[in-house]
C-alpha cells in the first residue's frame, strides 16, 4: 500500500471510477464525472487544491481531495469524500489516507479539518474513531415533481407590489454580479458549525464563482427578488441541474432574504416560483434534492411545506489536523 499525488492535470479515469464504485450504495444522485473533477481541480473559489489516492495491489484503492481556502477560513482544510473502495476496506487504507491528511494539513500551516459524512454507518464511526467531533447535523430533502400539488404549491406564495423578481439561467450575466455578491452575505446567517469565518464575497470571487458553472457540468435556474421602489437586491434562490440533462435530478442549492427584507413572504415565493419555473422549462426533471442543517427551522418549515421529504441525514465534522 502506498499514497501518491493524483496530477490534477491528467485524466481522472480510475479515480472517478473508484469514487462511483464506493458511493455505489448512496441514496440520490450520483454527483457526475465532471463536477467531481472539477471540485477536485479547482475547489471552491480561491481555494488551493490537492489530491491523493490510496495505491494497493496497482489500483486506486481510495481518495481523498483537499480543499486549502486562501480568502477566509485560512485556518482549515476542507476533506472532500475520502473513500476506500469495496474489496480493499478493514485494512487500514483508510486511517493511512486520513493521517497523510492530517500530515498534509500541518504542514500547510493549518490547525482543522472539516469534512461530511452520513450520519451513521462506516464513514460515521470511522470518523469518530480518528477523534472527528459532529458540529452541525444535516438532513437531505427530496421533492417528487411528479407528485407535487401544483395548486397548493401555488397557494403557499404571498403576493407583494413591495418585491418584483428577476430571473436567469446559467451564470450570472456581468451587469448582476455585485447583486449577487451582496446576496452571498446573507448566506453567512445560515448556520455553518464551530470555528468558521464568515464568507467574504465580492465581485471577483462572484466572477469566479460564476465562472464554475460551466466547466463542472451544471446549468442553473436562478431568481432574485428586487424591492420594486429602489430595485435593491433582497434575496435569491437557485436550482442547478446536468448540463447535459443526463438525469432526472435538480440539486436545489442556496435561498436567501437579507435580514432588512425579511418578514414578507420571500423565501417561500422565491422558492415556489423557482419550482413552478422549472418544471415547466425542464419536464425530464423528477426529483429535486435539498440539503439543509437540522437547525435552520425556518427554511425546513418552508421546504416541508412544498412537500419535501426526508431523504437521509448527514454530519459536518471537525477534526484537529
Amino acid at each position: 500500500m502506498t499514497i501518491q499525488r493524483i496530477d490534477l492535470a491528467a485524466p481522472l479515469d480510475e479515480v472517478y471510477t473508484a469514487y462511483r464504485a464506493a458511493t455505489a450504495d448512496r441514496p440520490g444522485p450520483a454527483m457526475s464525472r465532471p463536477h467531481y473533477e472539477w471540485i477536485l481541480r479547482k475547489g471552491d473559489s480561491g481555494a488551493l487544491t490537492e489530491a491523493w489516492a490510496v495505491i494497493e495491489d496497482g489500483q486506486v484503492a481510495g481518495a481523498v481531495g483537499l480543499q486549502y481556502p486562501t480568502r477566509d477560513n485560512t485556518h482549515l482544510v476542507e476533506v472532500f469524500e475520502l473513500f476506500v473502495v469495496p474489496g480493499h476496506r478493514r485494512r487500514g487504507l483508510a486511517t493511512a489516507l486520513f493521517e497523510h491528511v492530517k500530515k498534509r494539513s500541518r504542514a500547510e500551516g493549518r490547525r482543522l479539518l472539516v469534512g461530511e459524512t452520513e450520519k451513521t454507518g462506516s464513514g460515521a464511526a470511522f470518523i469518530a474513531a480518528m477523534g472527528g467531533q459532529v458540529v452541525l447535523p444535516e438532513a437531505r430533502r427530496t421533492l417528487d415533481l411528479r407528485k407535487v400539488d401544483w395548486e397548493a404549491v401555488g397557494d403557499l406564495m404571498r403576493p407583494t407590489e413591495d418585491y418584483v423578481i428577476e430571473r436567469f439561467t446559467g451564470p450570472a450575466p456581468e451587469r448582476l454580479l455585485p447583486d449577487m455578491a451582496h446576496l452571498m452575505g446573507g448566506m453567512n446567517d445560515a448556520p455553518r458549525g464551530e470555528d468558521i469565518e464568515e464568507l467574504r464575497f465580492d465581485v471577483e470571487r462572484m466572477r469566479e464563482f460564476e465562472a464554475a458553472m460551466v466547466p463542472s457540468g451544471s446549468d442553473a435556474y436562478t431568481l432574485i427578488a428586487r424591492r420594486a421602489s429602489d430595485s435593491a437586491p433582497a434575496g435569491y434562490t437557485r436550482i442547478y441541474l446536468e448540463a447535459d440533462r443526463s438525469d432526472g435530478w435538480a440539486r436545489q442549492a442556496d435561498t436567501t432574504v437579507l435580514a432588512e427584507h425579511r418578514g414578507h413572504g420571500l423565501g417561500m415565493l422565491l422558492k415556489a416560483a423557482n419550482l413552478q419555473w422549472l418544471r415547466s422549462a425542464e419536464p425530464h426533471l423528477e426529483q429535486v434534492i435539498t440539503w439543509n442543517a437540522t437547525s435552520n427551522r425556518h427554511m425546513l418549515a418552508i421546504n416541508e411545506a412544498l412537500g419535501f421529504e426526508l431523504l437521509d441525514e448527514w454530519s459536518t465534522w471537525q477534526a484537529d489536523a
